[in-house]
C-alpha cells in the first residue's frame, strides 16, 4: 500500500457554499462591532429626580461628580455641604477641570466651602453682578445637568423641602447651560478683590 496518493476535489456547491458562510460570519461580526460602539458612544437621555429632606440628594449628586473624567461647571448660592466640597476636590485631583461660581455671600459665610476649594487649588469666582446668584446648577463632562431647588448645604440633604434632577445626555439642554456659566463667569471676579476678571483666558469651550 506504500506509495499510493490520495486526492480530494471539493465540489463546486462547496466552495459556494463555503464563500457565502464567510460572508454571513462577516456581516454578523460587523454587525456585533456596531452594537458595542452603539453601546459605548451613544448613551440613552435620562432624567433622574430626588428629593429632600433625607432623600438621597447629596448621595446621588456625589455619584455623579465622582464620574466626571473631564469637566464640572458649577454655580451654587449657599456652598456648605463638606461632602459635595470633598467630591469636587477629589475631581481636581483626577485631573477634571473645576470651576465655581459662588454667589458675594460666601466670602462672608462662616461655614462656606469657599475657603476649603480654593485652599486645595480649585478654580473658584465670586459672582456679585446680581442681587442673589441664586443658581443651583452643576454641568459634568459637557453632557450632565445637575439643578434643581436643592442648596448644596447639610440643611438642604437633612431639614428642607428640596428637589434635585439629574439630566445625563440631553447634550443640547447642556450645551445652553455651559454657555450660560460662561456668560455669568465673565462677569465674575477673584474672591476677596472685587474686580471682574476676563474669562478668555480659561473659557474652553
Amino acid at each position: 500500500m506504500s506509495g499510493l496518493a490520495f486526492s480530494f476535489e471539493v465540489p463546486e456547491w462547496a466552495a459556494i457554499d463555503a464563500k457565502v458562510l464567510g460572508v454571513v460570519l462577516l456581516a454578523l461580526a460587523a454587525g456585533h462591532a456596531l452594537l458595542v460602539i452603539r453601546h459605548w458612544f451613544y448613551l440613552e437621555p435620562a432624567i433622574v429626580a430626588h428629593f429632600s429632606p433625607k432623600g438621597g440628594c447629596t448621595a446621588a449628586l456625589v455619584g455623579e461628580l465622582a464620574a466626571a473624567r473631564r469637566e464640572i461647571l458649577v454655580q451654587a448660592y449657599s456652598f456648605t455641604n463638606p461632602d459635595i466640597a470633598q467630591a469636587l476636590i477629589a475631581a481636581a485631583r483626577r485631573r477634571v477641570r473645576v470651576v465655581v461660581l459662588l454667589d458675594r455671600s460666601n466670602e462672608t459665610e462662616s461655614y462656606s466651602a469657599l475657603g476649603d476649594l480654593k485652599t486645595h487649588g480649585l478654580e473658584v469666582w465670586i459672582d456679585a453682578e446680581h442681587a442673589i446668584a441664586h443658581n443651583k446648577v452643576m454641568v459634568i463632562d459637557g453632557r450632565t445637568v445637575v439643578t434643581g431647588s436643592f442648596n448644596f448645604t447639610r440643611q438642604a440633604e437633612n431639614e428642607n423641602a428640596e428637589n434635585l434632577l439629574i439630566l445625563r445626555n440631553h447634550l443640547d439642554l447642556a450645551s445652553q447651560y455651559r454657555a450660560n456659566f460662561h456668560s455669568h463667569r465673565g462677569h465674575c471676579h477673584v474672591p476677596g478683590k472685587g474686580q471682574p476678571v476676563s474669562d478668555h483666558a480659561h473659557a474652553r469651550r
